[in-house]
Parts: C-alpha cells; sequence; structure tokens
C-alpha cells in the first residue's frame, strides 16, 4: 500500500513496516508523530532520523503492510520479501536465503551471484523459477 493510507492507518492505532524491515512505524498520539521502532528493539521520534534521505525514499515505498505477529521480527514473526526487493539488497551487499534453505546456505553478489552451499563451497548460482517467484526471501546474516 502507499504511504497515504499506511499513515491513516497508522493514526487508527495499527502499526505498519517495509516487507523486509525487522522494525515498525507507529503513530504516538501524545507526541503526535510517528515512532520508529527499529530492529534492535529501539524507538526514536521520526523527526530525529539520521538518515533523512533513506527515511524519505521510504515514505515513497508503495510496498507498506500491516507489521503483525507473522511479518515482523520485533512483534515475533519473520520478515521476509520478493525477489525484486532481494535482487536491490543483493546489489547493497546483503546476503540472502529463502527461508526454507537451511543457515549456512545464501547467495550473494560478486561480479556474479554465488551461492555458498551447506558445504562452504562458492558456486555460481541461477534463479531458478521458483527462487524468482518466491516472496520468502530473507536476509542470511
Amino acid at each position: 500500500m502507499r504511504f497515504e493510507k499506511a499513515f491513516k492507518l497508522m493514526k487508527k492505532g495499527e502499526k505498519v513496516k517495509l516487507p523486509s524491515w525487522g522494525g515498525y512505524w507507529y503513530w504516538d498520539d501524545e507526541k503526535q508523530t510517528v515512532i520508529i521502532h527499529t530492529k534492535d528493539g529501539e524507538e526514536l521520534d521520526i523527526r530525529e532520523t539520521q538518515r533523512v534521505e533513506y527515511t524519505l525514499l521510504n515514505i515513497c515505498s508503495d510496498e507498506w503492510i500491516i507489521a503483525d505477529a507473522q511479518n515482523c521480527p520485533q512483534l515475533g514473526g519473520e520478515a521476509t520479501f520478493d525477489f525484486g526487493e532481494a535482487l536491490k539488497y543483493l546489489k547493497r551487499g546483503f546476503r540472502l536465503k529463502r527461508k526454507m534453505w537451511i543457515e549456512e546456505q545464501y547467495i550473494w553478489l560478486q561480479d556474479k551471484i554465488i551461492m555458498t552451499n551447506i558445504c562452504g563451497v562458492n558456486m555460481n548460482w541461477i534463479a531458478s523459477h521458483s527462487d524468482a517467484l518466491a516472496e520468502d526471501w530473507m536476509f542470511a546474516e
């Protein structure tokens, strides 16, 4: 959903997030502001953000969802995302995996997409149809 709708839901008491986030945002009625609840459990007023460009880019997203106990680590769930988001994170240097993969198995980007398999061996990786259509991508670290 677009941020406009997410903001209206926050004003009604909902917590919202982007799919890959471990934390969430919510509206604090007393302070009359958005509170950022981070993946580490810290809270800060959105007006205190040190990464203004990042915060504004997030606000421009149309992928906002309601944060709940299934999709938000800070509420007891797991943050997962689709392959399109996975590619963005690979380009930013993150190591990723499918939820169904074992912990030692993940992919990362060097000059090609590399997979580290269960034996710790690095090899070139090509996404299967099911990998490309999957919505259970997550951070490996």
